[in-house]
């Protein structure tokens, strides 16, 4: 059954997402279903928000620390890691203020980050904004279908490596398994809205918790061995024995962007906080949870980064569990890297969900009487109940699905592809329009010492956004050259 009226009923007391009809807020039955915009009644808390920050933040960014820090070595590669942390838990809690405009509280909702942007900034910077937002998130789901891929051949890579033993050359192909997840992706995109991932989220946080935890104790098992001996400096490779000076130059540019795409996940902020109940006031629970997620990604940045790098030395893998720096025991490296999988499964939703939401609000904006686009059909699920079928939805959900994959099968480097989405996310998502937004609503005047320090700030991160750029485009030129298409096999 169509319900299309349905929706144009609720347009016609939400103009915009923003406005309301006061008369139908005296209603009892209507206050307990509907939020003062009009929308269904948010559910959200800062239990289900922490575990939407943890599963964006903890990605495949942690199984590149060890070999970031192996770049950068045991002074600036802690200091680094604790500086992304700092910078990003501060621009996240300006960010949370720019949810509701003008008042943070009782202001209208901002319910993407374009929407933040517009209320508090306006003009170009609109488009600016949309631009950064969604080519990262375009790129996030291509570096989560390349890394669970690989993670996928792992499993049966290690099976190999434990059947025929660790000199035997076990070739195999990840396109098989990005196939795999291609097809489950598919089914998961038809989850309608972001409102409906909490379990998802859940479940993927447990997962990223789990395989960081192995990563973190195969670690701490490898140093105790008594013949280990990773060679580790206070600077990390060393030039003229583990590299040339311009390869230690550029993978020190290139580790920062690893670093950077770690903590990444400013770019849905304002989406998770939109799921939020309305008591208590949204930025304060969303305030805290940001804390929370970033406090407990750092601990496990630092003990992956640190124990990786003690166990693996100067020659850490890009991966440390899928570069097979650990063989045995092999059932435990195979459920570290279905963990993995799974945990990236969540996380491709929680970054498709906000571009989804994008498109599909474009177009039926753009062509609102095409039912092909605008219409949902109401079917039942067993187990379900009633699900909002829509042929639009499916269709083009579907084929964004096939060209991340085929994406991630023409290029499948991961750190290099990694520091990439990092380097060109950081500055403009994390930094730049926080503080903008920040100096705007808080009208802070020119060249007090507000002013001043949050400009110091935002042009360092430039600086280090552009030089982690440069390093990660080099790597990719690298491994373009040397790379055979369609010869793939890991």
């Amino acid at each position: 059954m169509a319900i299309e009226m349905q929706e144009k009923k609720s347009n016609n007391f939400s103009k915009g997402g923003h406005g309301h009809d006061p008369e139908m807020f005296n209603h009892q039955e209507y206050s307990k279903n509907f939020d003062d915009d009009g929308r269904q009644k948010r559910t959200g808390t800062l239990l289900t928000a922490s575990a939407h920050i943890i599963t964006a933040v903890i990605g495949s960014g942690v199984l590149s620390l060890a070999w970031a820090i192996a770049q950068l070595g045991w002074i600036a590669g802690p200091i680094c890691l604790i500086a992304f942390s700092v910078i990003t838990w501060f621009t996240s809690i300006l960010l949370a203020e720019c949810y509701r405009s003008p008042d943070p509280i009782t202001g209208q909702r901002n319910y993407t980050y374009m929407d933040a942007v517009r209320a508090n900034l306006g003009g170009v910077k609109i488009q600016l904004c949309g631009a950064a937002q969604y080519a990262n998130l375009v790129g996030v789901t291509i570096g989560y279908t390349i890394t669970a891929s690989i993670s996928l051949a792992a499993v049966a890579k290690s099976n190999c490596y434990h059947k025929y033993g660790h000199a035997h050359e076990c070739t195999v192909s990840t396109y098989y398994y990005t196939v795999i997840f291609a097809v489950i992706q598919i089914l998961l995109c038809q989850i309608p809205n972001f409102h409906k991932l909490s379990w998802l989220s859940i479940v993927a946080a447990v997962m990223s918790f789990a395989y960081s935890t192995i990563g973190i104790g195969l670690s701490i098992a490898k140093v105790a061995e008594p013949h280990h001996h990773a060679r580790t400096t206070l600077t990390g490779v060393q030039v003229g024995i583990d590299v040339t000076g311009a390869e230690k130059v550029w993978r020190t540019f290139q580790a920062l962007g690893n670093i950077a795409f770690a903590y990444a996940f400013s770019n849905i902020l304002v989406e998770i906080q939109d799921t939020l109940k309305s008591s208590p006031p949204e930025n304060k629970v969303m305030k805290k949870a940001s804390t929370i997620g970033v406090a407990t990604t750092t601990l496990f940045y630092v003990l992956c980064g640190v124990a990786g790098y003690a166990a693996f030395g100067n020659d850490a893998p890009g991966n440390f569990l899928t570069g097979f720096g650990f063989y045995e025991p092999f059932w435990l490296i195979d459920f570290a890297n279905i963990c993995i999988a799974v945990h990236l499964v969540g996380a491709y939703q929680v970054f498709g969900q906000p571009l989804f939401a994008f498109v599909e609000k474009l177009c039926s904006d753009k062509w609102p009487e095409n039912e092909f686009i605008t219409t949902d059909h109401m079917i039942n699920l067993p187990c379900c109940g009633q699900y909002p079928f829509n042929w639009f939805r499916l269709v083009w959900r579907t084929l964004y699905v096939i060209m991340t994959a085929l994406i991630a099968m023409i290029f499948p480097f991961f750190n290099e592809f990694v520091g990439f989405i990092g380097s060109l996310s950081f500055y403009p998502l994390t930094v730049y329009f926080p503080v903008e937004m920040y100096i705007a609503r808080a009208k802070i005047p020119k060249f007090s010492a507000t002013w001043i320090w949050l400009k110091v700030l935002s042009w360092a991160c430039l600086v280090v956004s552009l030089v982690a750029m440069a390093g990660s485009l080099q790597g990719l030129f690298e491994s373009v050259k040397t790379y055979k298409p369609f010869n793939n096999k890991h």
